[in-house]
């Protein structure tokens, strides 16, 4: 369960860098998000922290086994 847990983290992760990446350097946010909502370059930073939390968290999951 946590590595599906990290993979969902590393996908909303990414897609948070993109948006904040995208309104910085380009003139839209890039990624899938945008297609299906437009969100806000605050948001995409929550996304961003929130994705990278998740990914840390499916990742120490791997540790222990081994």
């Amino acid at each position: 369960m946590r590595e599906l847990v990290g993979v969902v983290g590393w996908f909303a992760g990414a897609q948070g860098v993109l948006g904040i990446a995208g309104r910085y350097f380009g003139d839209q946010p890039w990624g899938l998000i945008h297609r299906w909502w437009d969100a806000p370059t605050p948001l995409c930073a929550v996304l961003a922290a929130l994705g990278a939390a998740l990914a840390v968290y499916g990742e120490t999951g791997k540790r222990g086994r081994g």
